[in-house]
This record gives structure tokens, sequence and C-alpha cells, in this order.
């Protein structure tokens, strides 16, 4: 009944441990911070793709050093991260930086980049090997 009762905390400890940080960026190195963005960016719904993946990149841009980088999006979740993306875009943006010349808004930027997206995954071409290896025979 002891053992039993120490197996079952344990695993409880265990599982809530493992799932307190599924939806947090992982900072303490640059692979593992890449590995949980692309964990988190998979598991979001499309309309907060584009912004989650353009705010980590423009902060990446913004932020060159390794750890000062790593500091800023060390635990944060999506929603804080396109935040700190959209700040970045206004202060860009203030500054005359000249990739968002273009945008009125950040609305407009990730409108944009969305629909270059959903353009770019519309443009490709069903590969011809495909087409000889049916798996239909002809009887």
């Amino acid at each position: 009944m002891r053992v039993s009762t120490s197996i079952f905390i344990v695993f409880v400890c265990a599982s809530l441990l493992g799932c307190t940080k599924g939806n947090e960026i992982n900072g303490r190195s640059l692979r593992t911070a890449n590995r949980s963005v692309s964990y988190i960016k998979d598991r979001l719904p499309v309309e907060q793709r584009v912004a989650f993946e353009v705010s980590f990149w423009s902060l990446r841009d913004d932020i060159r050093n390794n750890e000062e980088f790593l500091d800023t999006i060390d635990g944060k979740t999506p929603e804080e991260l396109i935040v700190l993306g959209k700040e970045l875009f206004q202060k860009r943006k203030n500054a005359g930086f000249k990739d968002y010349e273009q945008f009125d808004t950040w609305e407009q930027m990730i409108a944009q980049y969305t629909q270059e997206r959903i353009d770019q995954n519309r443009r490709k071409k069903a590969d011809p090997r495909d087409k000889q290896n049916s798996v239909l025979y002809k009887l």
C-alpha cells in the first residue's frame, strides 16, 4: 500500500512537470528554442502561425546577441511573443525601417504575408513521377 501510494505521487508530479510548459518557448539554448518554436507553431491556429513566425524572426533579427535573445523569448507564450513582435514593428516603423514603409499596420503586414503563404502553397505543382507510380492497376 505504501509503495503504490509513493509510485502514484511520483507519477502525478512527473506528469504535472511535463505538462506545465508545453505552450512556452524553452530558451535554454538556440537549439531548444528553435525546437519549441517549431512545436508551438505546428499547434497554433492557422490565423496565428504567420504572426508568431514573423514575431520570432523579427526579434531574432533585432537582437543579435544569443544570450540576450534567449533571455527575451524564454518562457514566452505565443500571444506574448506576438505582442513583442507588434511592439518591434511599431518601433521600426516609427524609425523609418525601409521594409515596413509599405505597411500601415501590423495586421496589414500579417494579412499580406498570410496571402503570400497561401499563394505559395497553391503554386506547388505535382511531381510528374507521381503519375508514373500509380497504385491503380489496369486489369
